[in-house]
């Protein structure tokens, strides 16, 4: 018999008369949930966090958890550990490097010391040049060209100096990595913006504001890096001033070492942020794809000149000194060239888009 018309099924609504029996505490119409009662004061906990989770993945649901970066991707690539990780490493050593580590124990010692101020050192470079800005588009043909090109032209040198060089050349030629060390960033600062007004006068108008507007990360990276660099031989002059004026004054010497750590500091900031500060161009590689190609050419050039205006040829018949002073830059040129293309090809990006 139905209720409610002459379908086979009946209503949805339960017939009147509760023939399932009286009501009770559990919905719906009394009757208990299939797996027991659940106190009502007890929450649902999140997905993932209970304590005995049927999941072995959990809380990544199916998929297993990501694999733990190595050591020396995360000193490379990431944020470094901190002191209590690196000493549960050192841990793992054996006891006959614990016993050269020991003999030793100054630089160890030291090492403790200044870690805590290089790893935090280290953050606020990540902050400013972070990483991942290298390169917005990455050709693995061309990276392993780049390593191959780097390679060959290091090996060349080496020959050079190897079969036609004595003691004095190989000092120039320290003096002169020293030397390209310590004038890359400065001739990087006077650099990157005659590139840039070659780049946005080539830009159509439409692209111009949103170049404008991807320039401001490169304005403030360029302030904390040169403050930063300008700071420490600041510093350091009025230290030595301050110890030479007052050389028996207990707070001035006080004062001296107190702002050793501040010193120390931004030297580390300097040296960990000056490799990607370089490759990035002090983050103006966001304004334009092929701004590194641009930079690195005219770099080669720049730095050609400066050696052949400092320095002589390199050693041996001068045939291979102009060969060995002409191929870097000529090599690097034609993979600029060749990158350039490359991104208008692949990447669809050209000067002037």
């Amino acid at each position: 018999m139905t209720i409610g018309g002459q379908g086979p099924y009946g209503p949805p609504w339960p017939p009147p008369g509760n023939p399932y029996g009286p009501a009770g505490p559990y919905p719906p119409h009394g009757r208990p949930p299939p797996h027991g009662p659940r106190p009502p004061s007890a929450p649902f906990p999140p997905y993932g966090h209970a304590p005995n989770h049927p999941h072995p993945y959990a809380p990544y649901g199916p998929y297993p958890p990501p694999p733990r970066p190595s050591l020396w991707r995360r000193f490379r690539e990431d944020e470094w550990p901190t002191l209590r990780e690196l000493l549960g490493i050192v841990r793992r050593i054996p006891g006959c490097i614990w016993g050269l580590v020991l003999c030793c124990g100054w630089p160890f010692v030291v090492l403790l010391l200044t870690y805590p101020l290089a790893r935090s050192a280290r953050r606020a470079s990540l902050l400013v040049f972070p990483v991942d800005r290298a390169r917005r588009l990455l050709d693995p043909d061309l990276v392993l060209l780049q390593k191959i090109r780097a390679g060959l032209a290091l090996a060349a040198s080496f020959a050079i100096l190897a079969v036609w060089g004595t003691s004095e050349d190989w000092e120039e030629a320290q003096d002169q990595f020293t030397l390209r060390l310590m004038t890359t960033p400065w001739l990087l600062l006077l650099t990157a913006p005659l590139v840039l007004a070659v780049l946005f006068r080539f830009a159509p108008p439409a692209a111009r504001p949103g170049m404008w507007s991807r320039l401001r990360p490169a304005r403030r990276a360029v302030l904390c890096y040169f403050g930063a660099f300008t700071a420490v031989p600041a510093l350091l002059l009025g230290m030595f001033a301050l110890y030479r004026e007052f050389p028996d004054s207990v707070p001035v010497a006080v004062l001296v070492v107190a702002l050793l750590a501040p010193v120390l500091w931004l030297v580390f900031f300097v040296v960990l942020s000056s490799p990607t500060a370089v490759r990035t161009a002090f983050n103006t590689t966001q304004v334009h794809a092929a701004l590194p190609a641009l930079l690195t050419g005219v770099l080669v050039w720049e730095f050609a000149a400066l050696n052949l205006a400092i320095a002589e040829l390199p050693p041996g018949p001068p045939l291979v000194g102009m060969s060995a002073l002409l191929g870097g830059p000529a090599s690097v040129t034609a993979l600029v060239w060749w990158e350039i293309r490359r991104l208008r090809t692949r990447f669809g990006v050209s000067l002037r888009g």
